[in-house]
């Protein structure tokens, strides 16, 4: 069964950095054969996704309300989706999760970003 664990998530003040990771255990696929994304879900809003990255080494996509500000990238060796989140902003307060893109498999319980001074 394959599970997303997610982690990094933390206060931070606006205009600062934070780097999520996302750990995919029991995984019957290589990582860059598949799409991978990160998405958020603020409160009381719906689950949006934020970046994605292709298979197979294809550019990345991303949100146009965090383009510019967040990488997302992956490490074949560790089984492990990143996403590195810089100039961050107040809206972009959620509960990050990883997963498919398209999501086809179980949510993990994301991790909080908080973004206030």
């Amino acid at each position: 069964q394959v599970q997303f664990v997610e982690s990094g998530g933390d206060l931070v003040q606006p205009g600062g950095s934070l780097r999520l990771s996302c750990v995919v255990s029991g995984s019957i696929f290589r990582l860059y054969m598949v799409a991978v994304a990160w998405y958020r879900q603020a409160p009381g809003k719906q689950r949006e996704l934020v970046a994605t990255i292709p298979g197979y080494r294809n550019t990345p996509n991303y949100a146009d309300s965090v383009k510019g500000r967040f990488t997302i990238s992956r490490d074949e060796s560790k089984n492990t989706i990143y996403l590195q989140m810089n100039s961050l902003k107040s809206e972009d307060t959620a509960v990050y999760f990883c997963n498919l893109d398209p999501p086809g498999l179980a949510w993990g319980q994301g991790t909080r970003v908080t973004v206030s001074s």
